[in-house]
């Protein structure tokens, strides 16, 4: 699907990247609106959804509450803290175990996989109660 390119949606484009993914449309136009103090909400809703659809941007709906939008091309596979909402990304390599298993063991071809764990992070764990502001990108270490 061909897009328009709009001065508007560049702009909500390069936020995103300057936010570096993960963001809300909240956080897109606090962002903008720090160089351009009346730009419209509404702007920045229409412009997700022109490069929602057109493959630029992703929209990742992670539990409950606001969607958040990364660029395309980047897993869209997560784990998310209940508490602060911290998201951790999970390994295409893991990911493409798990469609290979269903192929071979069971004849199911995937044809989009979109994985969405829910739980608590380890920092969370450590200090119940806290409540993050924003959901932060959680660490990723193996242990």
């Amino acid at each position: 699907m061909t897009m328009r390119k709009t001065a508007q949606r560049t702009m909500v484009y390069e936020a995103v990247v300057g936010l570096g993914g993960h963001c809300t449309a909240d956080q897109i136009t606090e962002e903008l609106r720090r160089t351009r103090p009346s730009f419209p909400r509404s702007t920045v809703y229409r412009a997700l959804e022109a490069l929602t659809a057109s493959g630029s941007l992703y929209a990742a709906h992670l539990g409950e509450g606001a969607t958040h939008y990364e660029l395309a091309g980047a897993d869209h596979h997560h784990a998310v803290c209940q508490l602060c909402g911290g998201v951790l990304h999970i390994e295409e390599d893991l990911v493409a175990n798990l469609e290979s298993h269903l192929e071979q063991q069971h004849h199911f071809k995937p044809a989009r996989t979109e994985v969405l764990v829910v739980g608590i992070c380890e920092s969370c764990s450590r200090t119940p109660g806290r409540k993050a502001s924003h959901r932060p990108m959680l660490e990723h270490v193996h242990h």
